[in-house]
Protein backbone atom coordinates (compact mmCIF):
# COMPACT_ATOMS: atom_id res chain seq x y z
CA UNK A 1 0.00 0.00 0.00
CA UNK A 2 2.44 2.33 0.97
CA UNK A 3 4.60 1.59 -2.44
CA UNK A 4 1.73 2.10 -4.60
CA UNK A 5 1.01 5.60 -2.80
CA UNK A 6 4.42 6.39 -3.37
CA UNK A 7 4.54 5.96 -6.87
CA UNK A 8 1.34 8.11 -7.50
CA UNK A 9 2.56 11.04 -6.65
CA UNK A 10 3.91 13.28 -8.80
CA UNK A 11 7.78 14.96 -9.15
CA UNK A 12 7.63 18.77 -8.15
CA UNK A 13 10.82 20.61 -9.31
CA UNK A 14 12.56 22.48 -6.55
CA UNK A 15 14.90 24.47 -8.69
CA UNK A 16 15.42 25.81 -12.61
CA UNK A 17 17.60 24.09 -15.25
CA UNK A 18 20.71 25.60 -15.55
CA UNK A 19 20.36 27.21 -19.42
CA UNK A 20 22.31 25.24 -22.10
CA UNK A 21 24.62 27.32 -24.17
CA UNK A 22 23.66 28.42 -27.25
CA UNK A 23 24.98 26.24 -30.73
CA UNK A 24 27.97 27.72 -31.77
CA UNK A 25 26.60 28.60 -35.21
CA UNK A 26 23.76 30.63 -33.59
CA UNK A 27 25.74 33.32 -31.85
CA UNK A 28 28.77 35.56 -32.03
CA UNK A 29 30.80 36.03 -35.60
CA UNK A 30 29.44 32.71 -37.04
CA UNK A 31 25.85 33.63 -36.46
CA UNK A 32 26.61 37.15 -38.31
CA UNK A 33 28.57 35.68 -41.23
CA UNK A 34 25.59 33.08 -41.97
CA UNK A 35 22.61 35.57 -41.28
CA UNK A 36 24.50 38.65 -43.64
CA UNK A 37 26.53 36.97 -46.06
CA UNK A 38 25.54 33.70 -46.45
CA UNK A 39 21.46 33.88 -45.71
CA UNK A 40 20.67 32.38 -49.01
CA UNK A 41 22.38 31.00 -52.02
CA UNK A 42 21.80 33.98 -53.87
CA UNK A 43 23.38 35.81 -51.32
CA UNK A 44 26.00 33.45 -50.80
CA UNK A 45 27.60 33.73 -54.77
CA UNK A 46 27.39 37.30 -54.58
CA UNK A 47 29.36 37.06 -51.19
CA UNK A 48 31.98 35.07 -53.04
CA UNK A 49 32.30 37.30 -56.29
CA UNK A 50 32.44 40.40 -54.12
CA UNK A 51 35.42 38.66 -51.68
CA UNK A 52 37.07 37.85 -55.28
CA UNK A 53 36.70 41.28 -56.60
CA UNK A 54 38.37 42.41 -53.09
CA UNK A 55 41.13 40.39 -53.30
CA UNK A 56 41.94 41.07 -57.15
CA UNK A 57 41.95 45.02 -55.81
CA UNK A 58 43.33 44.30 -52.92
CA UNK A 59 46.13 42.15 -54.22
CA UNK A 60 47.43 45.20 -56.55
CA UNK A 61 46.27 47.91 -54.70
CA UNK A 62 48.53 46.92 -51.12
CA UNK A 63 52.34 46.47 -52.61
CA UNK A 64 51.45 49.38 -55.01
CA UNK A 65 51.57 51.45 -51.63
CA UNK A 66 53.48 49.42 -49.21
CA UNK A 67 56.14 49.75 -51.65
CA UNK A 68 55.89 53.39 -52.03
CA UNK A 69 58.48 55.73 -52.00
CA UNK A 70 58.52 59.09 -49.76
CA UNK A 71 62.16 60.70 -49.89
CA UNK A 72 62.86 61.60 -53.37
CA UNK A 73 62.79 64.71 -55.76
CA UNK A 74 61.56 63.42 -58.91
CA UNK A 75 59.46 60.89 -60.90
CA UNK A 76 62.86 59.44 -62.31
CA UNK A 77 64.58 59.05 -58.79
CA UNK A 78 61.29 56.94 -57.44
CA UNK A 79 61.56 55.02 -60.42
CA UNK A 80 65.26 54.29 -60.04
CA UNK A 81 64.63 53.88 -56.42
CA UNK A 82 61.89 51.02 -57.03
CA UNK A 83 64.07 49.53 -59.78
CA UNK A 84 61.41 47.75 -61.54
CA UNK A 85 59.20 46.78 -58.86
CA UNK A 86 55.87 47.97 -58.00
CA UNK A 87 55.61 50.89 -56.01
CA UNK A 88 53.82 54.17 -55.68
CA UNK A 89 55.77 57.72 -55.73
CA UNK A 90 54.15 59.46 -52.77
CA UNK A 91 57.12 61.86 -53.00
CA UNK A 92 55.19 64.15 -54.90
CA UNK A 93 52.75 64.60 -51.95
CA UNK A 94 55.53 65.31 -49.62
CA UNK A 95 56.97 67.49 -51.96
CA UNK A 96 54.35 69.46 -53.27
CA UNK A 97 52.17 69.02 -49.47
CA UNK A 98 52.37 73.23 -49.38
CA UNK A 99 50.98 73.38 -53.02
CA UNK A 100 48.06 71.10 -53.27
CA UNK A 101 47.01 72.60 -49.45
CA UNK A 102 48.27 76.38 -50.13
CA UNK A 103 48.70 77.00 -53.93
CA UNK A 104 51.93 77.63 -55.39
CA UNK A 105 51.31 81.72 -54.97
CA UNK A 106 50.67 82.35 -51.56
CA UNK A 107 53.57 83.50 -49.49
CA UNK A 108 54.73 80.20 -47.64
CA UNK A 109 55.47 82.55 -44.74
CA UNK A 110 51.95 83.26 -44.44
CA UNK A 111 50.84 79.65 -44.24
CA UNK A 112 49.90 79.91 -40.56
CA UNK A 113 47.13 82.39 -41.19
CA UNK A 114 44.62 80.43 -43.23
CA UNK A 115 45.44 77.59 -40.85
CA UNK A 116 44.08 79.74 -38.25
CA UNK A 117 41.58 80.50 -39.68
CA UNK A 118 40.73 77.04 -40.79
CA UNK A 119 41.12 75.84 -36.69
CA UNK A 120 38.87 79.12 -35.51
CA UNK A 121 35.99 77.66 -37.71
CA UNK A 122 35.52 74.97 -35.83
CA UNK A 123 35.26 76.93 -32.60
CA UNK A 124 33.04 79.67 -34.64
CA UNK A 125 30.86 76.76 -36.37
CA UNK A 126 30.77 74.55 -32.57
CA UNK A 127 27.58 76.57 -31.45
CA UNK A 128 25.91 76.89 -34.63
CA UNK A 129 26.13 72.61 -35.14
CA UNK A 130 25.81 71.96 -32.03
CA UNK A 131 23.14 73.69 -30.20
CA UNK A 132 23.17 72.27 -26.36
CA UNK A 133 26.28 74.89 -26.08
CA UNK A 134 26.18 78.17 -24.48
CA UNK A 135 24.30 80.69 -26.94
CA UNK A 136 27.69 83.39 -25.48
CA UNK A 137 29.20 81.72 -28.25
CA UNK A 138 27.49 82.74 -30.87
CA UNK A 139 29.09 86.06 -30.47
CA UNK A 140 32.41 84.80 -31.99
CA UNK A 141 30.21 83.28 -34.90
CA UNK A 142 29.13 86.23 -35.87
CA UNK A 143 32.72 88.06 -35.69
CA UNK A 144 34.52 84.56 -37.59
CA UNK A 145 33.43 85.87 -41.25
CA UNK A 146 35.40 89.12 -41.13
CA UNK A 147 38.20 87.47 -38.78
CA UNK A 148 38.88 84.92 -41.49
CA UNK A 149 38.88 87.69 -44.18
CA UNK A 150 41.26 89.48 -42.67
CA UNK A 151 43.69 86.36 -41.79
CA UNK A 152 43.50 85.44 -45.17
CA UNK A 153 43.50 88.29 -47.37
CA UNK A 154 45.51 90.73 -44.67
CA UNK A 155 45.69 94.12 -46.07
CA UNK A 156 44.19 97.16 -43.68
CA UNK A 157 42.21 96.12 -40.94
CA UNK A 158 39.14 98.65 -41.74
CA UNK A 159 38.09 96.60 -44.48
CA UNK A 160 36.78 94.22 -42.04
CA UNK A 161 35.92 96.89 -39.53
CA UNK A 162 33.60 98.63 -42.31
CA UNK A 163 32.19 95.22 -43.34
CA UNK A 164 31.30 94.39 -39.85
CA UNK A 165 29.43 97.44 -38.86
CA UNK A 166 27.59 97.24 -42.55
CA UNK A 167 26.08 93.79 -40.94
CA UNK A 168 25.67 95.24 -37.74
CA UNK A 169 23.73 98.48 -39.41
CA UNK A 170 21.61 95.82 -41.13
CA UNK A 171 20.69 93.62 -38.58
CA UNK A 172 19.43 96.78 -36.40
CA UNK A 173 17.44 98.34 -38.63
CA UNK A 174 15.97 94.34 -39.51
CA UNK A 175 14.92 94.38 -35.53
CA UNK A 176 13.69 97.59 -35.70
CA UNK A 177 11.23 98.17 -38.69
CA UNK A 178 10.69 94.06 -39.35
CA UNK A 179 8.71 93.48 -36.75
CA UNK A 180 5.73 95.82 -38.14
CA UNK A 181 6.76 95.19 -41.79
CA UNK A 182 8.98 92.45 -43.05
CA UNK A 183 9.37 93.83 -46.23
CA UNK A 184 10.58 97.20 -45.02
CA UNK A 185 12.53 95.96 -42.18
CA UNK A 186 14.10 93.70 -45.16
CA UNK A 187 14.94 96.48 -47.66
CA UNK A 188 15.66 98.79 -44.86
CA UNK A 189 18.61 96.61 -43.58
CA UNK A 190 19.68 96.63 -47.24
CA UNK A 191 20.09 99.86 -47.45
CA UNK A 192 21.52 100.60 -44.18
CA UNK A 193 24.46 97.87 -45.06
CA UNK A 194 24.97 99.55 -48.40
CA UNK A 195 25.25 103.37 -47.09
CA UNK A 196 27.62 102.20 -44.20
CA UNK A 197 30.27 100.12 -46.30
CA UNK A 198 29.98 103.51 -49.44
CA UNK A 199 30.94 105.75 -46.26
CA UNK A 200 33.28 103.71 -44.82
CA UNK A 201 34.71 102.91 -48.26
CA UNK A 202 35.27 106.20 -48.88
CA UNK A 203 37.04 106.82 -45.59
CA UNK A 204 39.44 104.33 -46.00
CA UNK A 205 42.81 105.71 -47.02
CA UNK A 206 45.20 104.68 -50.51
CA UNK A 207 47.99 102.87 -49.71
CA UNK A 208 46.35 101.73 -46.38
CA UNK A 209 47.19 98.03 -47.41
CA UNK A 210 50.56 98.78 -47.35
CA UNK A 211 51.05 99.96 -43.99
CA UNK A 212 48.73 96.97 -42.94
CA UNK A 213 49.99 94.45 -39.87
CA UNK A 214 49.50 91.43 -42.15
CA UNK A 215 50.97 90.99 -45.54
CA UNK A 216 47.86 91.92 -48.51
CA UNK A 217 47.27 88.96 -50.32
CA UNK A 218 45.37 89.69 -53.98
CA UNK A 219 42.60 86.56 -54.16
CA UNK A 220 44.30 85.45 -57.48
CA UNK A 221 47.06 84.11 -55.03
CA UNK A 222 44.42 81.88 -53.26
CA UNK A 223 44.74 77.82 -54.58
CA UNK A 224 44.92 74.61 -53.66
CA UNK A 225 42.30 72.60 -50.51
CA UNK A 226 42.11 76.13 -49.34
CA UNK A 227 40.44 77.38 -52.13
CA UNK A 228 37.77 74.41 -52.01
CA UNK A 229 37.34 75.13 -48.30
CA UNK A 230 36.37 78.72 -48.33
CA UNK A 231 34.23 78.69 -51.64
CA UNK A 232 32.71 75.46 -49.75
CA UNK A 233 31.89 76.58 -47.05
CA UNK A 234 31.29 80.40 -47.76
CA UNK A 235 28.54 78.99 -50.44
CA UNK A 236 26.84 76.67 -48.24
CA UNK A 237 27.00 79.13 -45.72
CA UNK A 238 25.05 81.75 -47.87
CA UNK A 239 23.25 79.75 -50.03
CA UNK A 240 21.25 78.21 -47.01
CA UNK A 241 19.25 81.58 -45.78
CA UNK A 242 18.39 82.38 -49.92
CA UNK A 243 17.36 79.38 -50.02
CA UNK A 244 15.15 79.91 -47.39
CA UNK A 245 13.55 82.97 -48.56
CA UNK A 246 13.65 81.48 -52.14
CA UNK A 247 11.58 78.94 -51.29
CA UNK A 248 9.17 81.12 -48.88
CA UNK A 249 8.96 83.53 -51.87
CA UNK A 250 7.58 80.85 -54.35
CA UNK A 251 4.57 80.47 -51.95
CA UNK A 252 4.21 84.15 -51.11
CA UNK A 253 0.16 84.95 -52.04
CA UNK A 254 2.00 88.26 -54.04
CA UNK A 255 2.06 87.28 -57.62
CA UNK A 256 5.09 89.84 -58.56
CA UNK A 257 7.41 87.98 -55.32
CA UNK A 258 6.03 84.40 -56.56
CA UNK A 259 7.06 84.74 -59.73
CA UNK A 260 10.04 86.25 -59.44
CA UNK A 261 11.27 83.60 -57.09
CA UNK A 262 9.88 80.86 -59.35
CA UNK A 263 11.41 82.18 -62.87
CA UNK A 264 15.26 82.54 -60.66
CA UNK A 265 14.46 79.06 -59.47
CA UNK A 266 13.65 76.89 -62.58
CA UNK A 267 16.27 79.25 -64.62
CA UNK A 268 19.18 78.63 -62.66
CA UNK A 269 18.23 74.68 -61.88
CA UNK A 270 18.43 74.64 -65.71
CA UNK A 271 21.69 75.79 -66.32
CA UNK A 272 25.12 73.92 -66.05
CA UNK A 273 26.95 75.39 -63.11
CA UNK A 274 29.94 75.34 -65.57
CA UNK A 275 28.02 77.97 -67.49
CA UNK A 276 27.40 79.91 -64.25
CA UNK A 277 31.40 80.16 -63.54
CA UNK A 278 32.18 81.32 -67.37
CA UNK A 279 29.90 83.98 -66.74
CA UNK A 280 31.19 85.24 -63.52
CA UNK A 281 34.72 84.89 -65.08
CA UNK A 282 33.64 86.62 -68.15
CA UNK A 283 30.38 88.53 -68.17
CA UNK A 284 29.31 89.46 -64.30
CA UNK A 285 31.64 92.36 -64.69
CA UNK A 286 29.72 94.02 -66.96
CA UNK A 287 26.89 94.22 -64.24
CA UNK A 288 29.13 96.58 -62.20
CA UNK A 289 29.90 100.07 -62.48
CA UNK A 290 32.38 100.77 -65.22
CA UNK A 291 35.21 102.01 -62.77
CA UNK A 292 34.57 98.81 -60.30
CA UNK A 293 37.04 95.76 -60.16
CA UNK A 294 35.04 93.25 -58.39
CA UNK A 295 37.48 90.05 -57.84
CA UNK A 296 36.97 86.91 -59.43
CA UNK A 297 36.54 85.00 -56.03
CA UNK A 298 33.41 87.28 -55.70
CA UNK A 299 31.83 86.56 -58.61
CA UNK A 300 32.23 82.80 -58.64
CA UNK A 301 31.07 83.28 -54.83
CA UNK A 302 27.97 84.90 -56.50
CA UNK A 303 27.74 82.37 -59.31
CA UNK A 304 27.89 79.06 -56.73
CA UNK A 305 25.85 80.46 -54.09
CA UNK A 306 22.56 81.29 -56.65
CA UNK A 307 22.95 77.77 -58.17
CA UNK A 308 22.90 76.34 -54.62
CA UNK A 309 20.50 78.16 -52.95
CA UNK A 310 17.94 77.37 -55.97
CA UNK A 311 18.48 73.28 -55.09
CA UNK A 312 18.24 74.40 -51.64
CA UNK A 313 15.23 76.13 -52.24
CA UNK A 314 13.52 73.54 -53.93
CA UNK A 315 14.55 70.90 -50.92
CA UNK A 316 12.82 73.07 -48.39
CA UNK A 317 9.45 74.03 -50.13
CA UNK A 318 9.00 69.97 -49.95
CA UNK A 319 9.83 70.34 -46.50
CA UNK A 320 7.19 72.84 -46.16
CA UNK A 321 4.77 71.17 -48.70
CA UNK A 322 5.52 67.96 -46.24
CA UNK A 323 3.78 69.47 -43.35
CA UNK A 324 -0.06 68.95 -42.86
CA UNK A 325 -2.52 72.02 -43.41
CA UNK A 326 -3.25 71.67 -39.20
CA UNK A 327 0.33 72.99 -38.05
CA UNK A 328 -0.55 76.76 -40.39
CA UNK A 329 -3.80 76.48 -38.37
CA UNK A 330 -2.36 76.43 -35.29
CA UNK A 331 -0.39 78.82 -35.78
CA UNK A 332 -2.96 81.29 -36.67
CA UNK A 333 -5.19 80.32 -33.83
CA UNK A 334 -2.33 81.46 -31.78
CA UNK A 335 -2.56 84.59 -33.03
CA UNK A 336 0.75 84.64 -34.49
CA UNK A 337 1.06 87.13 -37.42
CA UNK A 338 3.35 85.19 -40.70
CA UNK A 339 7.19 86.38 -39.71
CA UNK A 340 6.18 84.76 -36.22
CA UNK A 341 4.34 81.34 -37.64
CA UNK A 342 6.88 81.14 -39.82
CA UNK A 343 10.16 81.13 -36.96
CA UNK A 344 8.49 79.33 -34.48
CA UNK A 345 6.37 76.62 -35.89
CA UNK A 346 7.04 76.51 -39.58
CA UNK A 347 10.25 76.58 -40.16
CA UNK A 348 12.00 74.76 -37.64
CA UNK A 349 9.83 71.46 -38.34
CA UNK A 350 10.20 71.94 -42.48
CA UNK A 351 13.80 72.35 -41.47
CA UNK A 352 14.42 69.14 -39.85
CA UNK A 353 12.21 67.11 -42.56
CA UNK A 354 14.45 68.49 -45.37
CA UNK A 355 17.86 67.69 -43.38
CA UNK A 356 19.07 65.13 -45.70
CA UNK A 357 18.51 67.03 -48.77
CA UNK A 358 19.99 69.99 -47.78
CA UNK A 359 23.02 67.93 -46.85
CA UNK A 360 23.02 66.04 -50.02
CA UNK A 361 23.31 69.71 -51.73
CA UNK A 362 25.81 71.00 -49.43
CA UNK A 363 28.11 67.76 -50.58
CA UNK A 364 27.39 68.20 -54.11
CA UNK A 365 28.41 71.91 -54.32
CA UNK A 366 31.63 71.13 -52.51
CA UNK A 367 32.96 68.78 -54.36
CA UNK A 368 31.60 71.05 -57.48
CA UNK A 369 33.76 74.05 -56.57
CA UNK A 370 36.97 71.70 -58.11
CA UNK A 371 34.92 73.45 -61.58
CA UNK A 372 36.79 76.45 -61.02
CA UNK A 373 39.37 74.82 -61.92
CA UNK A 374 38.25 75.49 -66.01
CA UNK A 375 38.51 79.57 -65.42
CA UNK A 376 41.84 79.37 -64.20
CA UNK A 377 41.70 79.11 -60.35
CA UNK A 378 44.00 76.96 -58.89
CA UNK A 379 42.41 75.10 -56.55
CA UNK A 380 43.37 71.91 -55.57
CA UNK A 381 42.70 70.01 -59.05
CA UNK A 382 43.85 73.24 -60.73
CA UNK A 383 46.96 72.43 -58.93
CA UNK A 384 47.16 68.84 -60.07
CA UNK A 385 46.40 69.54 -63.49
CA UNK A 386 48.49 72.32 -63.70
CA UNK A 387 51.79 73.52 -62.56
CA UNK A 388 52.70 70.01 -60.54
CA UNK A 389 51.55 67.95 -63.77
CA UNK A 390 53.10 70.49 -66.28
CA UNK A 391 56.57 70.04 -64.29
CA UNK A 392 59.34 68.43 -65.85
CA UNK A 393 60.26 66.63 -62.24
CA UNK A 394 56.60 65.09 -61.55
CA UNK A 395 54.71 64.65 -65.42
CA UNK A 396 53.33 61.57 -65.44
CA UNK A 397 52.52 60.75 -61.60
CA UNK A 398 48.29 60.75 -61.42
CA UNK A 399 47.03 58.22 -59.30
CA UNK A 400 48.94 59.88 -56.02
CA UNK A 401 48.04 62.57 -56.72
CA UNK A 402 44.65 62.20 -57.18
CA UNK A 403 43.86 59.68 -54.37
CA UNK A 404 45.28 62.37 -52.29
CA UNK A 405 42.70 64.71 -53.81
CA UNK A 406 39.96 61.87 -53.44
CA UNK A 407 41.04 61.29 -49.66
CA UNK A 408 41.04 65.14 -48.80
CA UNK A 409 36.95 65.18 -50.39
CA UNK A 410 36.23 62.02 -48.92
CA UNK A 411 37.14 63.13 -45.58
CA UNK A 412 35.26 66.45 -45.65
CA UNK A 413 32.39 65.02 -47.65
CA UNK A 414 32.13 61.94 -44.58
CA UNK A 415 32.57 64.06 -41.88
CA UNK A 416 29.14 66.51 -43.09
CA UNK A 417 27.46 62.85 -43.84
CA UNK A 418 28.11 61.90 -39.93
CA UNK A 419 26.88 65.23 -38.68
CA UNK A 420 23.61 65.64 -40.60
CA UNK A 421 23.12 61.46 -38.99
CA UNK A 422 23.98 62.44 -35.75
CA UNK A 423 21.16 65.94 -36.07
CA UNK A 424 18.38 63.50 -37.68
CA UNK A 425 18.84 61.46 -34.41
CA UNK A 426 19.15 64.65 -31.97
CA UNK A 427 16.15 65.77 -33.60
CA UNK A 428 13.66 62.73 -34.09
CA UNK A 429 11.11 63.83 -31.34
CA UNK A 430 8.48 62.01 -33.26
CA UNK A 431 6.46 58.87 -31.02
CA UNK A 432 6.63 55.97 -33.50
Amino acid sequence: MTDQTTNSIAFVADGNIPQSPPPARETGAVKWIRANLFSSWGNSLLTIAAGLVIYMVLSGAVPWMWNGVWTTSSLSECREVLAGEVGACFSVLSERWNQLLFGFQYPSDQYWRPTLAFLLLFVAGAPVLFFDLPRKLLAFTAIYPFLAFYLIWGGTLMAPIVAFLGVAAAAFVFQTYGKGSFALGFFGAIIAAFAVWFVGGALIPEGASEEAMLQAVPSRDLGGFMLNLMLGVTCVSLSVPLGIALALGRQSNMPLIKWICIIFIEFVRGVPLITLLFVASVMLSYFFPPDSTVDLFLRVVIMITMFSAAYIAEVIRGGLAALPKGQYEAADSLGLDYPQAMRLIILPQALKISIPGIVNVAVGLFKDTTLVSVISMFDLVGMIRGPILASTEWAGVYWELLGAAALLFFVVCYGISQYSQWLERRLATDHH
